[in-house]
């Protein structure tokens, strides 16, 4: 069988998960590809060959990129001159957009078939992108619907293949289980709080979640709270605030967030991928964020969507509470939590509603993808 070479980028650690599971589904339609670029461990293990280690990619913020400018533009130069020397039979980046989409428009000028995977938030800010999208990739693939459709108004060949979340998640989660394997009284009212993974977010997010939730606690005395910290330092950052709130019961994990979310009955949070989790989880929930002013007003000019809650830019909608900068206050928070228990029929109907969307969003992503990727090698 012919043997074929299939370049590939990540430049984070969610990328690798991405594209081992791509590999493992692309080598089931080519046994003899070979797979080089720059990936990481979950890569490696699978025989990818990595010119550079995947975390010189893993840049974030203003500051550090532009430190390491010089470091990214001799990566990126070597590798636009190997796969233009070594031409692959399609060239795939990974997320990491700012590094990917350049090197993928220099290698589709030469000739060679380029795909991106994870569409950068085009859809919501610097729409503008989306004429340098179209000319340097032949093929999107989405993890969204909407951002789909977004290609497809601006004439961008694009295969919305679902999110590998959604394929990870049990679309029925056992809350009892959870709860028994966390040591939470089964029949408690439980409310977790996840005030980010940044020790920036938890700063400006942790205190106020905290406040909220004695506000909660004055409405309703037998709640129960739980934290569950991104890491070890947020672990320790989040033990010193809790250091202020003395009448305050609530217990901190160390990880497990995925658990302790699926334990909880209504989750408090900062906007992230975690709004998508707890979505999946099928948990009602208020999402909040809280940013530097100066920062929120660029933000709030720059964005062109009307949510940044993920289930409510899937709905197009509002389904579930979203109170930014000055709206994030613990009254309003807690008033948001509350009505959750208060309304029992309007938040079953809420989880019914995420039990949709998770099927619309299982899609065994990582099968669509390769097989969406295929037909573009084979054609002619």
């Amino acid at each position: 069988m012919e043997r074929i070479h299939i370049g590939i980028v990540v430049g984070e650690a969610s990328g690798d998960i991405l594209g081992a599971a791509l590999i493992a589904e692309l080598r089931k339609l080519y046994p003899n590809a070979e797979f080089s670029g720059i990936g990481g461990p979950r890569m490696l293990e699978l025989g990818f060959h990595s010119f550079f280690p995947q975390d010189r990619l893993a840049v974030m913020g203003f500051v550090e990129p532009l430190k390491r400018l010089p470091e990214l533009l001799r990566i990126r130069k070597f590798l636009r001159e190997h796969f233009i020397a070594n031409p692959p039979a399609v060239f795939i980046g990974i997320d990491s957009p700012d590094f990917t989409i350049s090197l993928e428009g220099s290698l589709k000028e030469k000739g060679i078939k380029t795909v991106h995977y994870v569409s950068p938030s085009v859809w919501a800010w610097r729409q503008k992108r989306i004429f340098k999208i179209a000319k340097s990739v032949d093929l999107m693939l989405t993890l969204l619907p909407f951002e789909a459709a977004f290609y497809e108004k601006h004439n961008v060949p694009v295969e919305f293949v679902g999110h590998h979340l959604a394929d990870e998640i049990p679309q029925h989660v056992d809350k009892f289980q959870a709860r028994r394997e966390l040591g939470i009284p089964e029949h408690a009212r439980v409310v977790a709080l996840l005030p980010g993974s940044r020790a920036s977010e938890v700063e400006r997010m942790g205190s106020l979640f905290m406040h909220t939730a004695v506000f909660c606690l004055e409405q309703d005395p037998e709640l129960l709270f739980y934290i569950p910290a991104a890491n070890s330092d947020r672990y320790r950052q989040l033990h010193l605030q809790l250091n202020d709130y003395v009448d305050f019961s609530v217990q901190l994990f160390n990880g497990n967030s995925l658990k302790v979310m699926a334990a909880a009955d209504v989750l408090l949070l900062a906007s992230g991928t975690v709004t998508l989790e707890a979505l999946l989880l099928k948990k009602p929930m208020v999402v909040a964020y809280k940013m530097a002013p100066l920062t929120f007003k660029i933000f709030s000019w720059l964005i062109k969507t009307p949510y940044v809650a993920l289930p409510n830019l899937l709905a197009n909608k509002p389904l579930v509470p979203e109170l930014l900068q000055n709206q994030a206050t613990p009254e309003k928070l807690s008033a948001a939590i509350m009505n959750y228990f208060e309304n029992p029929e309007e938040t079953q109907e809420l989880v019914n509603t995420f039990a949709d969307m998770h099927g619309i969003l299982k899609r065994d992503a990582s099968v669509r993808a390769a097989a969406a990727i295929a037909k573009l090698i084979n054609r002619k």
